[in-house]
């Protein structure tokens, strides 16, 4: 099966209908081409009416993490965006979003990373996508998985999400923009300047 049928597929899913308020609108964004794939927890309200994913305060401050403008997180085939379910989950009664529905992994992830193979790295944003990329190795704790950063492999980058009720963590780990963030710009600006590995 190609990656456009896949796509195709995503995009016409209905299997979580009937569960929320709203319709599901599946967002996902990649290519044939993607290097850099980002994994995060589901779109949020705004990326559900806008279908772009990470269009949010979010997106800004994760493209500050990664070194890239708005045009480029969008534009170039090397960046992708597959989260770990495809359509906002609502809103739990706190004001945050649910966690993302596990059938939606389930359902997609297997079938679309097979089509996705010239990805060199792919950002584990939050608890959800760590444990399901990481295994055993995800700890309990979000906190304690990023800080193990260099322990997993270097195909696999865990980060906290970028959402501003994280702002407080971020204060409280500097170690995270001091030592995570420039190794991540770095490895983002190769793989959108420097041609492909070919596969032997």
């Amino acid at each position: 099966m190609s990656l456009d049928a896949v796509l195709a597929d995503i995009r016409a899913c209905r299997a979580c209908a009937g569960e929320f308020r709203h319709e599901p609108r599946p967002v996902v964004r990649v290519t044939s081409q993607t290097r850099l794939l980002i994994c995060g927890q589901a779109p949020g309200r705004r990326v559900h009416e806008s279908g772009l994913p990470f269009d949010d305060p979010s997106g800004d401050r994760l493209r500050d993490w990664m070194g890239v403008d708005r045009a480029t997180f969008y534009d170039h085939p090397a960046i992708g965006v597959a989260a770990m379910a495809f359509c906002f989950p609502g809103a739990d009664p706190k004001g945050g979003d649910y966690p993302p529905p596990p059938r939606c992994a389930a359902l997609w992830r297997p079938r679309l990373l097979a089509q996705l193979p010239k990805v060199e790295l792919t950002l584990l944003v939050g608890l959800p996508a760590q444990r399901w990329a990481l295994g055993a190795a995800a700890t309990r704790s979000m906190t304690e998985t990023v800080a193990g950063w260099r322990e997993h492999p270097p195909e696999r980058l865990p980060l906290p999400h970028p959402s501003w009720r994280n702002t407080a963590w971020l204060r409280r780990h500097p170690w995270f923009e001091a030592e995570v963030v420039p190794y991540l710009r770095q490895r983002v600006a190769a793989m959108l300047t420097e041609p492909a590995a070919v596969a032997s």
